[in-house]
């Protein structure tokens, strides 16, 4: 009889654990319910008082750009970026520079040493009363008295671009200095005006210079504009209500001769010398470049979020 009321109240009480357990459970999904439905941050933006520095305003940027992994010549552009923010995500705008400073790479350097030394061997032998050298008839197509005057540069650039926002936030410098950043994308056309040696060809009655080898004077070269897609993407870390510093990468794939020589045009699948120097002779470049600005927003005040 003992056991018997033993064995009901052990039952009782493990009926009544399961029974507190699943109410405890019921009680906990009714109550994220109400908050979701009911609750302070039903219907709330994902931020509050966000300080929307693009929305409604102009950007003006000051801009120095930089050429990355040139073989002959690097370049510094000096210009600008100029958007208007239609949103605090998008914008539409410009941004271009002019190829104020050039300078030479260490290639170029000693293509032009071996090149002078090679001049004045050949000097030495028209003195002897020899002819030119077998190194000397293979190269004179390609090599000036002065290889940095044939070597092709950019000069100016000029891009209407698109640019989204998607990102947002705050940037922490040792957990004291706050700033706030963006990441942006951008894309569009590029109009690049480039120089490369002048066209030649001796079919055509303009033969190339360099064909008569008593002829010592430099390659010319000649301007001609370049459309090529242009995309990146970039930093804006802001400084006050109305000024930024703005880092940005940026991709601007087009072909180009940029050694001024005579690569292709002849051969199977022309993929040899021809003699002539034309646009057959321009190769695929990935041109990039880093572009370091100090943005300026307009008008000075930007809006709060409720």
């Amino acid at each position: 009889m003992r056991k018997t009321t033993k064995k009901t109240m052990r039952r009782l009480l493990v009926g009544l654990t399961a029974g507190l357990a699943l109410a405890a459970v019921g009680e906990q999904t009714a109550s994220a319910q109400e908050i979701l439905l009911t609750g302070p941050l039903a219907g709330a933006p994902a931020v509050r008082k966000l300080r929307l520095y693009r929305e409604g305003r102009i950007e003006v940027a000051p801009a120095i750009s930089f050429t990355l992994l040139d073989e002959y010549q690097r370049t510094m552009l000096f210009g600008a970026r100029i958007n208007y923010n239609f949103t605090d995500w998008l914008a539409l705008g410009v941004w271009g520079g002019f190829g104020g400073l050039k300078l030479n790479t260490g290639l170029t350097d000693r293509v032009q040493d071996v090149n002078a030394e090679r001049r004045t061997q050949e000097q030495a032998r028209t003195d002897a009363g020899l002819g030119p050298s077998v190194s000397r008839r293979l190269t004179a197509t390609n090599m000036g008295p002065k290889f940095e005057d044939q070597i092709g540069t950019i000069d100016w650039i000029a891009a209407p671009q698109i640019t989204a926002v998607p990102f947002r936030g705050k940037l922490a410098l040792f957990q004291n200095i706050y700033l706030d950043t963006d990441l942006y994308f951008f894309a569009g056309p590029a109009f690049i005006g480039v120089s490369e040696r002048k066209e030649c060809d001796p079919d055509a009655g303009t033969p190339c210079q360099g064909s008569n080898l008593d002829d010592k004077t430099p390659y010319e070269r000649e301007s001609r504009v370049a459309i090529a897609p242009t995309f990146g993407l970039g930093f804006t870390f802001y400084v006050n209500k109305w000024n930024a510093i703005g880092f940005e990468w940026r991709g601007i794939p087009f072909a180009r001769n940029t050694g001024g020589f005579d690569n292709h045009g002849g051969g199977p699948d022309s993929k040899f010398p021809d003699q002539k120097v034309n646009a057959d002779d321009r190769d695929f470049k990935f041109n990039q470049m880093l572009t370091l600005s100090y943005n300026f927003y307009f008008p000075q005040q930007y809006r709060v979020s409720e």
